[in-house]
């Protein structure tokens, strides 16, 4: 079953085909970083602008790749939350025009969802259940995946999501959005422990987030000591260990919770997920700290960590495979939430 999947939930315009919901045929993603870098962050009216100018080009490159036509396709799924509501609806409208015009089946997504089923893009998926820990620009939790479709909220961000601090950080000190390439760039020349930045939520009993605060004490540190050097200069604050400090906070409060989320449920299997799992700290540390068997830890490809539409179409085929589709009056939900909060 081939099924053409479509990502517009912020400024990535994503397109796919994927096979079975595990073989990608084509992944393509048409990026506005440099629409939005001139503005530290991502303005809602461009990004949706934008994805009218990409999508029907691309949809035409992602299927003349697979030397396919749209009569090869046997479903589009879509994202429909949660995100920026105007970019939400472009992807929408023109899933809801392909379904309808090939009479396939439609269906709709959520986009932590999508994430999660990143790690089904190959030849070894993850066996259920598993935690996900998902960490991007706009959503930070941890999520007990029972079986397809089967989620539990263990825990979320109560303000910031770790990539929105990377950004904050990022454009504080004068580095170029996205944030979280930028400090990671400049961590590698700096020193994880020059500056002992707090590591929120890591003493309470639950699986939480909050990076609002690790932001504050940034500016706050910033404030009290004085404009940043330059790497290599012999006096004041290094950009790069301030970088790397705060690098290696947020990556602290991330493998902690997935520890506590392994002690808390006894499930030792689990998956990252979501822009900022590409953060090679990240990546190299959870392994041996997260308490878990590396054949146990699935960690998808970079290119399947950013928003694409891969992601999207594997999440569809498992979801058309239980029997679940739209029809044309699917709507976007900028709110839409994933599994069932714990209690």
């Amino acid at each position: 079953m081939l099924v053409l999947g479509i990502e517009t939930s912020c400024d990535e315009t994503g397109v796919a085909i994927v096979e079975d919901g595990t073989r990608v045929r084509s992944n393509l993603v048409a990026s506005q970083v440099p629409i939005h870098a001139k503005y530290g962050g991502v303005v809602p009216e461009l990004a949706s602008r934008n994805h009218v100018v990409n999508l029907t080009p691309l949809i035409s490159r992602c299927l003349g790749e697979c030397g396919l036509t749209l009569d090869d396709v046997d479903a589009v799924a879509v994202t429909s939350g949660p995100g920026l509501v105007g970019s939400l609806l472009v992807g929408l409208s023109t899933a809801k025009s392909l379904a309808y015009v090939r009479s396939v089946p439609l269906i709709g997504v959520n986009h932590i969802e999508a994430h999660i089923h990143a790690n089904f893009l190959g030849e070894a998926p993850p066996e259920f259940p598993f935690l996900a820990l998902v960490a991007s620009g706009g959503h930070t939790c941890i999520i007990e995946c029972a079986d397809y479709g089967q989620y539990r909220l263990l825990g979320q961000t109560r303000d910031d999501a770790a990539g929105e601090a990377f950004d904050k950080v990022a454009k504080l000190i004068g580095l170029p959005y996205p944030g979280g390439p930028s400090i990671e760039k400049s961590a590698v020349a700096g020193n994880p422990q020059a500056i002992d930045f707090p590591r929120p939520m890591t003493d309470k009993d639950n699986l939480d987030f909050s990076f609002s605060g690790l932001k504050t004490a940034v500016l706050y540190f910033v404030r009290e000591h004085g404009p940043l050097v330059q790497d290599g200069s012999a006096t004041g604050t290094s950009r790069a260990d301030l970088c790397a400090s705060f690098q290696a906070a947020v990556v602290d409060v991330l493998i902690r919770k997935v520890q506590l989320a392994v002690r808390k449920t006894g499930i030792r299997t689990a998956v990252l997920a979501g822009g900022v799992v590409a953060n090679q700290s990240l990546r190299a540390r959870i392994v041996d700290e997260a308490g878990l068997d590396a054949s146990r830890l699935h960690i998808p490809h970079l290119d399947y960590c950013v928003d694409n539409g891969a992601m999207v179409a594997a999440a569809g085929y498992f979801r058309l495979q239980r029997g679940e589709h739209a029809d044309t009056t699917l709507n976007a939900d900028p709110s839409l939430r994933i599994g069932t909060p714990a209690v």
